[in-house]
């Protein structure tokens, strides 16, 4: 696992930067998923953004772990 992200001159904990990217990929898609119909059904539509986020995350995570890790990674 990649631990720091060295961005700017500082250190950063790759979580954070990879939690703030699947956040901001949320707040890009909410828009698209305030146009489904199935959202407007849902008890708690704030739970699917939630969710999306988290799995977000882990993919993002997942997925620096399996490709950058080679290239990030001295």
């Amino acid at each position: 696992m990649i631990e720091e992200l060295h961005i700017l001159g500082v250190y950063v904990p790759a979580a954070l930067a990879w939690a703030v990217l699947a956040a901001v990929l949320v707040y890009l898609l909410r828009p698209l998923l305030q146009r489904l119909p199935i959202i407007r059904i849902l008890w708690h539509p704030s739970l699917v953004e939630l969710g999306l986020f988290v799995l977000l995350w882990w993919g993002l995570s997942a997925f620096a772990d399996a490709f950058l890790l080679p290239w990030l990674a001295p």
